[in-house]
């Protein structure tokens, strides 16, 4: 059946691109610039997933598993986010001094990844190494086993409300302008598109900073048997710092000698699980991957980035000197973008100082790493314990039958300077994923949930809590 649909703003531009095929027509009984949109209905579920990274597809596979009929969307072709399209690696980290923080279905991916060849654990940490074909590969088949719906090469749009629900969200496809309904719909966009849309307040920002983004790629043909590289390709914990510092200090140092040298972190080389090749994660600049022009101009800098490190690495050290550029990722890596301002937003004190909650629901492990958007600077700061994550840092007072997942959960810039991490995301996008399920089959809003009886469904698939 079709249906009619007003879109204004950053909607009707994603709209545009559609014009081929669907039905877009200017409304001349309109003042504000509105068109009538043409759209299909593609479902009605009980629970849809927005975003395909680690914490959303890990969102749609607990859902699913729990009974409810599941849908997740996502832009590109692939499940796996940011770890797949940014090359964001190692997966960080699931052990706090050697102790398995994060389990369940996060930690059976890993499992599973490392049983097909594409996953090497490393202790006392719980970082994975990985290889980014077989991620893909294994996000895949854990969606589609669960029976989840699969609407990958979908943008999302917009969302249809009422009295304080959101009834559906539209995607654009080659399809056109499609619907989705659902009882329960979560967020894990990474960038809180669904609750923005929805009107739900983000966290101020009164100085307008953000942690930088960085083009990670990849260099085939190092050296990746001498000795620096074997020291810090693995992020373990035992071998010092895990910044390669040999390279930094010497990039600091032909810098200060008037050397024409980006911006830059690290340097961090990661292993990708194939000898001579490894992931470079060095480049940053400002970015707001919330505004289309200012992200589109950052990622040409940082590509350019890319190639200059490519030669400078190449020139100053024996381990590239046959080395090239064999792949950038898809995109940017985005550190730092909207949160939402949930019932609780988790402060850095908190998360540092291992406090618990009576709704604890995930944990984290990685330090407070606050990255500067300007310059080489970085700051960390330890975790005297494994961190805890609170249900009402998932959920908003103003939305019914909305949960949020992954980087953009209620919580201050410090706090998220850890909860970003890919173990972290996995963590909250399955308490998100089993609150999901049990909202919809009860029609309880999300506000309202039983906390003590969705840790208790947690513990049962193997969170740690």
């Amino acid at each position: 059946m079709d249906r009619r649909h007003f879109l204004k703003g950053g909607a009707a531009s994603v709209v545009a691109m559609t014009l081929a095929s669907c039905d877009l027509i200017p409304d001349s009984g309109r003042q504000d610039g509105r068109f009538r949109v043409k759209t299909s209905d593609a479902g009605r579920y009980d629970v849809v997933v927005c975003g395909g990274g680690p914490a959303g597809f890990i969102a749609a596979v607990a859902a699913a598993r729990q009974g409810a009929k599941t849908a997740i969307v996502e832009r590109y072709g692939f499940l796996g986010g940011m770890a797949v399209s940014g090359f964001v690696a190692p997966i960080s980290e699931f052990a706090f001094d050697g102790k398995l923080v994060i389990g369940g279905i996060p930690w059976e991916f890993v499992q599973r990844l490392e049983a097909m060849g594409g996953a090497q654990r490393e202790w006392p940490k719980g970082n994975v190494d990985f290889d980014v074909e077989l991620y893909k590969l294994c996000t895949q088949r854990m969606v589609l086993e669960a029976g989840v719906d699969l609407f990958t090469h979908s943008a999302f749009i917009d969302c249809e409300m009422s009295r304080g629900r959101i009834n559906k969200i539209l995607i654009s496809n080659k399809n056109g302008i499609e619907s989705l309904e659902a009882g329960v719909f979560i967020d894990a966009t990474g960038d809180a598109d669904l609750a923005f849309r929805a009107g739900v307040p983000m966290q101020p920002n009164p100085d307008g900073e953000l942690q930088p983004s960085s083009l990670c790629f990849i260099l085939s043909d190092v050296d990746t048997e001498t000795e620096m590289m074997r020291r810090h390709m693995h992020h373990n914990g035992l071998n010092g710092h895990s910044q390669c510092l040999p390279v930094r200090e010497r990039l600091l140092e032909l810098k200060a000698a008037g050397a024409d040298i980006p911006d830059f972190g690290g340097p961090w080389f990661n292993s990708v699980m194939h000898k001579g090749n490894v992931v470079v994660n060095i480049t940053r600049t400002a970015a707001d991957s919330c505004d289309n022009r200012n992200f589109s101009a950052a990622e040409c800098r940082l590509r350019e980035d890319v190639f200059k490190f490519a030669g400078l690495l190449k020139e100053n050290f024996p381990e590239f000197r046959k080395s090239y550029v064999s792949a950038t990722a898809p995109q940017a890596g985005v550190r730092e973008s909207r949160r939402i301002l949930g019932v609780h937003t988790v402060t850095a004190e908190e998360y540092a100082s291992g406090m618990q909650y009576d709704d604890s629901v995930s944990r984290g492990a990685h330090p407070i790493d606050l990255h500067a958007s300007k310059g080489s600077g970085q700051v960390r700061i330890d975790l005297a314990q494994a961190a805890y994550i609170p249900y009402r840092a998932l959920v908003s007072k103003e939305i019914s039958n909305l949960l949020v997942a992954g980087r953009c959960i209620s919580c201050d810039r410090r706090a998220l300077a850890s909860l970003r991490v890919q173990a972290s995301c996995m963590g909250t996008g399955q308490a998100a994923g089993v609150a999901a399920s049990i909202c919809a089959a009860s029609g309880t809003p999300v506000t309202e949930i039983d906390t003590a009886a969705l840790v208790s469904e947690l513990r049962k698939i193997g969170a740690v809590i």
